[in-house]
């Protein structure tokens, strides 16, 4: 599928999503914004569907959110408690908090993959994926401070939970950017690739978390996140809960009963 902002294909069990206005610098807009909304929908419906790869065309992977086309700048005049309800509404009318809170929800991986510089709302975007990947021309920043603004749509709590205070100071407020191999370091993304191999590399890595157990995928990603704010002690406790119901389900007997039998063979 095409409407021309945003291309959405199917690679075997890999639904990937481009940006896909290049003279734009692939800022969001209405058409990107309503196709990553029906992609996701598409991706929650279908079990074949296990990896959800967002990827983009030309110099830029996303300059951050078009800030023209009626969209732009909300209820300024309205007072501070019309901005709230507005932001509670998912910006700009094009649901962008109910879409990033969904990807964040949803029991399946999303990777972002970033071939070029991410500005502003590219990489609040790309901060609600749970696998972020850099070719090693990739540049990050956050450019709100020019507006007096913050970056808040997953700016601040997204970026503050991944790299701690410090960084999101550096790159908020000091409104630095930073190169790939810095990202790397910070834990903004997980991994660096050549820029001549990145498409290749990206791809390989997500048939690898094709060819993965669903249900532990669904497991795995609840219990990590739900982990992430708990007490030790309680964290514990979640993943034990975890394991128990996987251990007692169709897919690890199955798994498990395939590697009996192959351990049982070379055995022989």
């Amino acid at each position: 599928m095409s409407d021309g902002d945003l291309l959405i294909e199917e690679v075997g069990s890999i639904l990937r999503v481009t940006l896909n206005r290049p003279e734009k610098l692939n800022a969001l807009n209405r058409g990107i914004m309503e196709g990553l909304h029906e992609a996701v929908g598409r991706y929650a419906a279908r079990d074949d569907l296990r990896v959800f790869l967002i990827t983009a065309r030309g110099r830029y992977f996303c300059a951050g959110a078009e800030l023209g086309g009626g969209g732009m700048p909300g209820p300024l005049n309205d007072g501070s408690s019309a901005m709230r309800q507005w932001y509670r509404s998912g910006v700009m009318g094009y649901g962008m908090h109910p879409l990033y809170d969904e990807m964040e929800a949803l029991e399946k991986p999303f990777v972002v993959a970033h071939q070029a510089p991410c500005v502003g709302g590219g990489l609040e975007l790309s901060l609600s994926c749970d696998f972020r990947l850099a070719a090693r021309s990739a540049r990050y920043s956050l450019p709100e401070a020019k507006l007096g603004s913050i970056p808040a749509s997953g700016g601040v709590s997204r970026l503050t939970r991944l790299v701690g205070p410090q960084w999101a100071k550096w790159m908020i407020m000091g409104e630095q950017q930073i190169d790939a191999e810095r990202a790397l370091a910070i834990g903004l993304v997980q991994n660096v690739y050549p820029d001549e191999s990145f498409e290749e590399d990206v791809m390989a890595f997500c048939e690898t978390l094709a060819g993965q157990p669903p249900e532990m995928m669904a497991m795995a990603k609840l219990t990590i996140d739900l982990c992430t704010d708990l007490t030790p002690g309680r964290a514990r406790t979640v993943e034990r809960l975890g394991q128990s119901v996987l251990g007692t389900g169709a897919e690890a007997r199955g798994l498990m009963e395939s590697w009996r039998a192959r351990f049982s063979k070379a055995a022989k």
